[in-house]
């Protein structure tokens, strides 16, 4: 698949799933970038997930967890801490 078609389905993952991830507990944004793995961005586009902290899987709500994949596209749920607009 071409990065230009990764990135249309990427973005068709995010209009159909945004509202239903920004409803769990912690998450304070959804948007495409890129995977990030010790602290280091890596070249995997996907789709990411902005939480004000990460917490361990097992103290979260099912319904609260958040999936490494969904419809088929990668996620990446990173810590970003409380969002405020200046």
């Amino acid at each position: 698949m071409s990065s230009a078609e990764t990135l249309a389905r990427i973005q068709e993952v995010k209009r159909r799933r945004e509202a239903e991830l920004l409803h769990k507990a912690n998450v304070v944004a959804v948007g495409i970038g890129y995977r990030q793995r010790g602290g280091r961005s890596t070249d995997e586009l996907c789709l990411v997930v902005s939480v004000r902290h990460k917490v361990p899987l097992e103290a979260l709500a099912p319904e609260d967890r958040i999936p490494s994949e969904i419809d088929g596209v990668p996620v990446d749920v990173q810590e970003v801490g409380t969002l405020r607009a200046l």
